[in-house]
């Protein structure tokens, strides 16, 4: 890829948005595939399922550095771990091969319909929020449907399994570093199903974008989840994702 000036400048944005979702992300377990993917669909107008398949090659990358600095910090529940492993890649590779093989026209205003449901369930886990330590009881049906949801809507491992989790009253610190630790084998697996059904290109200069501002924010991730507020940051996500998604439905159906 030529990196000319003009190349920088048309990289840039999306580094932003990379470095922020992936803070966002490492944070509290959710948004980066979900914020990325409301911008590759709804602005950019990007097919869903090649939306879906560079953000989860990105995430490859970002979730590895990200589990990493997670497991450094001491922020990770072996057994919940191993409870989510198995459910969620059945569900990634599902939900990536049922995408790979649907007309992208057809579900592009079902998969944002989707998006503007999860910022709204993020809303209402926030009123519900309680940061007390618990054994959760419902973790192999959230990994299921989490994974499928991931690699059909572009996202939504994250929104899914971290804000059920933190209502069944995991200390949030653990429920980040464990949900964020699982994602990178989901990833690689959404990948791998991606990449056989798609065929693999070159990356953009979206994706490219993405991926450096996404590495470049893992590792603050883990520090920033013992210390900001959860219940404030699910309240911001799930405003910011309502508003975008809600834009891009109606954009797709004007469309």
């Amino acid at each position: 890829m030529d990196l000319t000036l003009a190349g920088a400048d048309m990289l840039l944005p999306f580094i932003l948005v990379g470095f922020a979702a992936q803070l966002v992300d490492g944070a509290l377990g959710m948004a980066f595939g979900i914020i990325c993917n409301t911008l590759l669909v709804a602005v950019i107008g990007m097919p869903p399922a090649r939306a879906s398949a560079n953000i989860h090659i990105v995430e490859v990358f970002t979730t590895a550095v990200s589990g990493i600095s997670h497991f450094l910090h001491g922020n990770i529940d072996r057994r919940l771990f191993l409870r989510l492993l198995i459910p969620g890649l059945i569900g990634g590779v599902s939900g990536a091969y049922l995408l790979s093989n649907i007309d992208a026209g057809v579900v592009k205003p079902f998969v944002l319909g989707y998006l503007v449901l999860v910022g709204l369930y993020l809303l209402f886990r926030a009123a519900k929020l309680r940061e007390i330590s618990a054994r959760p009881k419902l973790v192999e049906p959230l990994g299921l449907v989490g994974g499928f949801l991931d690699a059909a809507g572009g996202g939504g491992w994250g929104p899914v399994v971290t804000s059920n989790l933190l209502v069944q009253g995991m200390q949030p610190r653990r429920v980040v570093g464990t949900v964020n630790a699982v994602e990178f084998f989901l990833t690689a697996a959404v990948s791998a199903t991606f990449i056989y059904h798609l065929g693999l290109r070159d990356f953009a200069a979206a994706t490219l974008g993405l991926l450096i501002g996404g590495i470049a924010a893992a590792p603050l991730g883990a520090v920033m989840a013992k210390r900001i507020p959860t219940r404030v940051m699910l309240v911001l996500v799930g405003v910011v994702l309502t508003l975008t998604s809600s834009y891009g439905v109606w954009h797709a159906l004007r469309g």
